[in-house]
């Protein structure tokens, strides 16, 4: 029986990895990646697969060598690690495939380290990889003539992953993106035209995390609102279930922000218990958007701060995206990406500098405009020279910026803003659901509590700084004696250890690499 080894390779340190806060969750990683499980899935049953995420266990590479096939993924943050553990690896005698973000978009980048080399979906291409190299007659490249049917998408294999490693489950409804944004390489990968799974293949899936112990999952899709209509649907599916089961389920997903633009669709994401949605909102600089033709943040009618505080009435918080460094971007955008995101009561707010992907509009335009970096480890955080700023100018301001949003006080201030000032409500229609059924409303409640209490006892015992200690202290007592909500204590114990995750990342920066988010 063929053995196949499948392996995810750790991050470096970054902003959503939620690498020094792990212990406080008492987990290991924040989310696992969607391809292992997947891949696992798609694979014959004759075969017999390990799947290895180096982010909570080390590779057994003893195990590698006698495999079959060893296959290799990752995104661009991976690439020099992914670069490591196969030349490793064939240094072992291992077969070796590699598939993927990174490859798809730089194809040159591992040289002939690979055996062969997956670009784009890869559904229909590795069960035919798989029949042809068991026949002798496998190529060294693969690549789909057409985007995957997301209605033939099993569903994955997570019980091959130690589920209880990880902070939330991570699951997709759909690929693709309509948007045309310059830097972005979603349409490179998935394409323009947005492709949903059926709500019964969704369903299984989510039954499938349910079943592994996860009751929290990333809804990973670039924009789970491209096909406004057909989402709807499906989240009408998905209420249904929930509501049946009497919502076991909680959800985080990513949407653009003309969701505020549809009362029903952000009444169906409530109904759903999308408790957060992470909008790419980028700049507050109409130019700059313009010239990354991020046009859907333009659209008229109210102002993206005003879509920003409607989409967080509805219940949902909003995290978002920030880029620095675009053309017509001079000094001034540092204020202003401070100023927008304290007034737009926005907590966690993911800053980087542009950065050009191979393929992308962007890295085409700059190619031509001689504004790349060459050098794969960029000394300034980003490959892209700035056109109106310094490269120390920008990188300077950069780590300014994260340093300002994440100091305690303008942290926290922008925290008691949104659930303290606003009360902007959680969970409401799960909490109205299950006020019906007093049990279960007790147990929930009491299991929020019961996290909140574990996470602020391992922020006393691991935080060293005494005034940071001091400051979530003074602040969860603050939140208590103004809201006696369990969910709302949750959600403060959490982003206590989100900010300090943030302020040793920070801290780490001022003298060492440069981490970009992007």
């Amino acid at each position: 029986m063929p053995h196949i080894v499948l392996i995810n390779p750790r991050f470096e340190a970054s902003y959503w990895g939620l690498e020094h806060a792990l212990p406080i969750f008492d987990a290991k990683a924040n989310l696992p990646v969607a391809c292992l499980p997947l891949l696992a899935a798609l694979t014959p049953a004759e075969h017999t697969v390990t799947l290895i995420d180096e982010n909570v266990e080390d590779i057994d590479y003893d195990l590698c060598a006698s495999a079959d096939i060893v296959g290799v993924t990752g995104m661009i943050v991976q690439r020099f690690r992914m670069k490591e553990i196969i030349t490793e690896l064939k240094r072992r005698g291992c077969f070796v495939v590699v598939g993927g973000p990174w490859i798809t978009v730089q194809e040159n980048y591992f040289a002939d380290l690979a055996d062969v080399a997956f670009i784009g979906e890869a559904e229909e291409i590795w069960p035919q990889f798989l029949t042809e190299w068991a026949e002798h007659r496998h190529s060294r490249r693969y690549e789909q003539a057409d985007k995957t049917d997301m209605s033939t998408v099993p569903v994955p294999r997570f019980d091959l992953l130690k589920m209880d490693d990880y902070a939330v489950g991570s699951i997709q409804f759909s690929r693709g993106c309509p948007f045309t944004c310059e830097f972005c390489d979603i349409i490179v990968v998935f394409g323009r035209k947005p492709r949903i799974k059926t709500g019964q293949q969704i369903l299984a899936e989510v039954e499938a995390l349910l079943a592994t112990g996860m009751d929290t999952a990333f809804i990973v899709d670039d924009n789970l609102i491209g096909n406004k209509k057909a989402i709807k649907e499906v989240l009408r599916e998905v209420i249904a279930w929930q509501v049946a089961h009497n919502y076991p389920m909680t959800f985080v997903t990513e949407a653009s922000i003309d969701l505020a633009d549809d009362p029903e669709l952000m009444q169906l994401m409530v109904d759903t218990n999308i408790r957060v949605v992470f909008i790419g909102i980028e700049t507050p600089n109409e130019a700059a958007l313009r010239e990354t033709k991020k046009l859907q943040n333009l659209r008229k009618g109210a102002t993206m701060l005003e879509k920003v505080h409607t989409i967080q009435r509805s219940g949902m918080e909003v995290w978002c995206g920030m880029i620095l460094g675009f053309d017509s971007d001079d000094a001034s955008i540092f204020d202003a990406q401070r100023a927008f995101i304290k007034e737009a009561r926005i907590v966690n707010a993911m800053v980087g500098m542009l950065a050009a992907i191979p393929k992308t509009p962007l890295y085409t335009r700059l190619l031509k405009e001689g504004r790349l970096d060459p050098e794969d480890q960029q000394p300034f955080g980003t490959n892209v020279i700035p056109l109106n700023l310094s490269r120390e100018a920008l990188r300077d301001g950069y780590l300014a910026v994260m340093q300002d949003l994440h100091n305690p006080q303008a942290y926290f201030d922008r925290l008691d803003a949104l659930y303290l000032d606003e009360r902007i409500e959680p969970e409401q229609t799960r909490l109205r659901h299950l006020r019906r059924h007093p049990l279960q409303f007790a147990k929930l409640n009491a299991e929020w509590m019961l996290e909140a209490v574990g996470i602020f006892l391992r922020l006393m015992r691991q935080v060293p700084d005494k005034e940071l200690r001091r400051t979530y202290r003074r602040r969860i007592w603050a939140m208590l004696k103004r809201r006696r909500s369990p969910v709302v204590m949750q959600i403060y114990a959490i982003k206590c250890a989100m900010h300090y995750h943030a302020h040793t990342m920070i801290a780490r920066m001022q003298t060492g690499p440069i981490v970009n988010s992007f």
